[in-house]
C-alpha cells in the first residue's frame, strides 16, 4: 500500500499540464530529480529488487510529453497484489465513510430530539445523549482525519502539528466511545440488579465515559512524544503506544461482554419465571428480541476480533471493524431514539399540536371571509367550534 502510495505521489509532476514549451524543457532536471527519489525509495526498502542504477527517459516534444520509458512503477519496483490492495482499500474507505455519514445525520437527529422534549429529559436519555455525542465525535473526527490526511500527500511533511492534533482527537473519540457503551451496560446492569438508583451516579457515569480515556490519552501523548514520535502518529513502530490505546478498548470490550451475558441471564431467568405469562415459544423470542437489540448497544460484535495481538490486522477484521462498525450509530439511533415508544409519542403528540395551530390559523381565514361576504357568523360559528372542539378532545386523549 505505502509502496503504491509514494509511486502515485511520485508520477504527479509527469500528470501536471505543460503550458507552453522551451528547447531544454528542463528535461535533465526533471528527469534527475525523478531519478533520486526512484533510487532513494528502492535503498530505503533494501527490496530484492536489483540496486543497479537504472535510469527513466521522456522526451519533450512540441506536442507534449511523452510516455516515461520504462514505466516508473515498473522501475520502482512494481507488486501485482498492490492494485487489489488499493482497490479494497478504497472500497472499505468508501463504505465506512457513507457509514459514519449516515449515522452522523441519525445521530443528529436523535439528539435533537432527545434535548427538545422535556419529557424525554431522564437519567436513562441522559446517558443515550451521551452515547450519541461520542458516536457523533467518533464520526467527524474520522471523516476529517480521512479528508486532512488523504485530500492532499504532498502537504502532510508541512501540517504534521495539525496532523497529531487530528489523530489525538480521534483517537479520544473512539476510546470515549467505547467507554459510553461500557457506561450503557452497567446503566442497564444496575436496573435490573437494584430497585432505586441514585441521581448522583449520572456524576459516576460521566466521569467513566469522558475520563477514563482523557487519562489514557494523555498517557498515549507522552508515550508518542518520547517513544514513537515519527510521522503523523498515524504508524504504530513501537508497541507501547498501541497498547496504551488497545488495553483500554479492550477492558471496555470485554467488561461489557460480561455484562451482556449477566443481562442475558437475568433476563432469561425472568421470562422463565412463573409469574410471567405465555408458552415457551413467545418467551424465547422475547429473550430474542431483547438480545439483538442489546448487541449494537453493548458493542458485543467486537469481541470477534477483541484478541488480535498487534496491529497486523487481517482483511476480514478491517472490513468487519471499520465496515460494520461504521453503521452501528445509525443502528442505536433507530433502535433506542426512533423506535422508542415515548419519543414516538411525543411525536405524534407535537405533530397533532402543530396541526391544531395549523387548523386553527386556516378555520380563522376562512371565518374572516364568511363574514365579510354575508355579515352573519352563526352557521359557521357551529361548524367550527365543533370541530375544534373534536380535535381538543383528541389531544387531550392522547396527553
Amino acid at each position: 500500500m505505502e509502496n503504491l502510495v509514494y509511486m502515485l505521489v511520485l508520477m504527479v509532476p509527469f500528470l501536471l499540464p505543460v503550458h507552453g514549451f522551451h528547447p531544454e524543457c528542463r528535461m535533465k532536471l526533471a528527469l534527475k530529480q525523478q531519478e533520486m527519489k526512484c533510487m532513494a525509495k528502492l535503498k530505503a526498502q533494501a527490496t530484492e529488487i536489483s540496486s543497479e542504477k537504472g535510469n527513466i527517459t521522456r522526451t519533450c516534444k512540441r506536442t507534449g510529453w511523452t510516455d516515461i520509458y520504462p514505466d516508473i512503477v515498473e522501475a520502482c519496483g512494481y507488486n501485482d497484489s498492490e492494485p487489489m490492495k488499493l482497490n479494497f482499500y478504497i472500497i472499505v474507505q468508501t463504505i465506512y465513510t457513507f457509514g459514519h455519514s449516515v449515522s452522523l445525520i441519525a445521530l443528529t437527529i436523535g439528539s435533537t430530539i432527545l434535548c427538545l422534549f422535556r419529557k424525554l429529559h431522564c437519567t436513562r436519555n441522559y446517558i443515550h445523549l451521551n452515547m450519541f455525542i461520542s458516536f457523533i465525535l467518533k464520526a467527524i473526527s474520522v471523516l476529517i482525519k480521512d479528508g486532512f490526511l488523504f485530500s492532499n500527500p504532498e502537504s502532510c511533511p508541512e501540517s504534521l502539528i495539525g496532523c497529531k492534533v487530528i489523530l489525538v482527537l480521534m483517537q479520544y473519540c473512539v476510546m470515549a466511545n467505547f467507554y459510553w457503551l461500557l457506561v450503557e451496560g452497567l446503566y442497564l446492569q444496575t436496573l435490573l440488579v437494584v430497585i432505586f438508583t441514585s441521581h448522583k451516579l449520572f456524576i459516576v457515569y460521566l466521569l467513566i465515559g469522558w475520563g477514563i480515556p482523557t487519562i489514557f490519552i494523555i498517557i498515549w501523548i507522552v508515550s508518542r512524544v518520547y517513544l514513537d514520535d515519527t510521522e503523523c502518529w498515524d504508524t504504530n513502530d513501537h508497541s507501547v503506544p498501541w497498547w496504551i490505546i488497545r488495553i483500554p478498548i479492550i477492558i471496555s470490550i470485554t467488561l461489557n461482554f460480561c455484562l451482556f451475558i449477566n443481562i442475558i441471564r437475568i433476563l432469561l431467568q425472568k421470562l422463565l419465571s412463573p409469574d410471567v405469562g405465555g408458552n415457551d415459544q413467545s418467551q424465547f423470542k422475547r429473550l430474542a428480541k431483547s438480545t439483538l437489540l442489546l448487541i449494537p448497544l453493548f458493542g458485543v460484535h467486537y469481541m470477534v476480533f477483541v484478541g488480535f495481538p498487534m496491529p497486523s490486522f487481517s482483511d476480514c477484521q478491517i472490513w468487519f471493524e471499520l465496515c460494520v462498525g461504521s453503521f452501528q450509530g445509525l443502528v442505536v439511533a433507530i433502535l433506542y431514539c426512533f423506535l422508542n415508544t415515548e419519543v414516538q409519542g411525543e411525536l405524534k403528540r407535537k405533530w397533532r399540536s402543530l396541526d391544531y395551530i395549523r387548523y386553527k390559523k386556516h378555520d380563522k381565514r376562512m371565518h374572516s371571509l364568511t363574514i365579510s361576504r354575508n355579515g352573519s357568523e352563526g352557521v359557521p360559528q357551529f361548524h367550527r367550534d365543533s370541530r375544534a372542539q373534536s380535535i381538543m378532545q383528541t389531544e387531550t386523549t392522547m396527553i
